[in-house]
């Protein structure tokens, strides 16, 4: 029964993906059979595809027997190539995390990498800030928690209610607590230290590139 289970799952799974790779035709029938190629090949240019999609356009029109015009679609490509790889865009990819699979025609591609790079730097340093914000608050709630446990751990200690075995625990307990209460509270001074650092790093940054701002 099992092997018939995972049988049907793994069918399931087959269908699923095939399905979906079917839903990745570039193009419906109308377009293979009435677009105008340099037209896609600065479409696809402008928006940073690599070399190979023009396979994925053959693929889907060779179905309704269409083939597309290389000629038209590079000449396409190369126009959009050179809007896409203006510095300003490398700069927006870079500030933005995106990446840069090296399209660029090498007579361009010096000034969009050193704005991608900058622009790179800015993300990297924004993501800093963020990250140890972030850990920031994650350790405080911790902390709350914590000293929230200790006041329940200290509350048995000194009930009435309690008997000589659980008051024993909860005094161990609470040891216990106070101690991770000291590294939280270390450790959370460590990353006021990193903000504030990383936040420095970013106001520089910034300053040295008002177009960051």
């Amino acid at each position: 029964m099992r092997t018939d289970s995972l049988q049907q799952t793994a069918s399931a799974i087959l269908v699923l993906v095939a399905l979906a790779l079917g839903g990745c035709a570039t193009m419906n029938e109308d377009e293979c059979r009435t677009v105008d190629w340099r037209t896609v090949g600065y479409e696809d240019g402008v928006a940073g595809y690599s070399g190979d999609r023009i396979g994925q356009h053959r693929k889907a029109c060779a179905e309704y027997g269409v083939s597309p015009d290389l000629n038209l679609y590079q000449m396409g490509r190369d126009q959009g190539l050179h809007e896409y790889c203006r510095p300003a865009n490398g700069y927006r990819l870079g500030a933005n995390g995106a990446g840069y699979g090296g399209i660029c025609p090498a007579d361009i591609e010096g000034d969009f990498l050193n704005a991608y790079e900058s622009g790179r730097q800015l993300y990297t340093l924004e993501s800093r800030v963020s990250d140890a914000a972030d850990q920031l608050q994650a350790k405080r709630r911790e902390l709350n928690r914590v000293e929230d446990d200790i006041v329940k751990k200290s509350a048995t200690v000194v009930g009435g209610d309690s008997s000589t075995a659980d008051r024993a625990q909860a005094l161990v307990d609470a040891k216990q607590l106070a101690e991770r209460v000291g590294r939280l509270k270390a450790e959370i001074a460590q990353l006021e230290r990193d903000r504030a650092r990383f936040e420095q790093d970013l106001e520089d940054y910034r300053a040295a590139n008002p177009t960051a701002s």
